[in-house]
């Protein structure tokens, strides 16, 4: 029998999409997964259906996880990203049948108001939701996707500060909702 680390090693990477949402002060959405006790937020993401391309995924998650795809692409990362999950979850998440994710991401413009979020979705992935600013990401992510936002930090981080700083000129909206269940 093969040692862990090298049995992850011959396992795929499932493919998927991330979305970078950002309102209009340049801050960005995360939620707080149903699924776990630890406080980590992430953002919007998810698998790519078969037949299906990146950004089709990328607007399908988004309004899958927040019921709502009012956005804009802005920009998307020019290679795909990897992380791996951790050898405990290998074996329960997907089946077992892949080591971690290869993303694409997608940097997206939120067109709509915070009454428009409702993570009270069909199929509920989070408990919590909030606007943080884009260089918090980091600290408040799951460690092992840890890597993984920091590269989506580093590759939009010069468009999000030019849309935050564009806004900012006209007049920023006033956010009220924070958790709708």
């Amino acid at each position: 029998m093969k040692p862990s680390s090298e049995v992850s090693a011959v396992k795929p990477y499932r493919r998927g999409v991330g979305v970078a949402l950002i309102d209009d002060r340049g801050r960005v959405f995360v939620a707080q997964r149903i699924d776990t006790k630890e406080s980590a937020w992430q953002m919007p993401q998810g698998g790519i259906d078969k037949g299906e391309t990146p950004r089709e995924a990328a607007l399908r998650e988004l309004h899958e996880e927040i019921g709502t795809d009012k956005a804009r692409i802005i920009a998307v990362t020019r290679t795909w990203l990897r992380y791996d999950l951790p050898t405990d979850l290998q074996s329960r998440v997907w089946k077992g049948k892949f080591r971690g994710q290869e993303q694409k991401w997608f940097l997206m413009k939120f067109l709509g108001t915070d009454t428009d979020i409702n993570i009270a979705t069909a199929h509920p992935e989070f408990s919590a939701w909030k606007w943080l600013p884009f260089a918090q990401l980091p600290r408040v992510i799951v460690g092992f996707k840890r890597d993984i936002y920091k590269q989506v930090l580093k590759e939009f981080g010069d468009k999000v500060a030019t849309l935050a700083t564009s806004t900012t000129l006209k007049s920023p909206r006033k956010t009220t909702a924070r958790n709708k269940k």
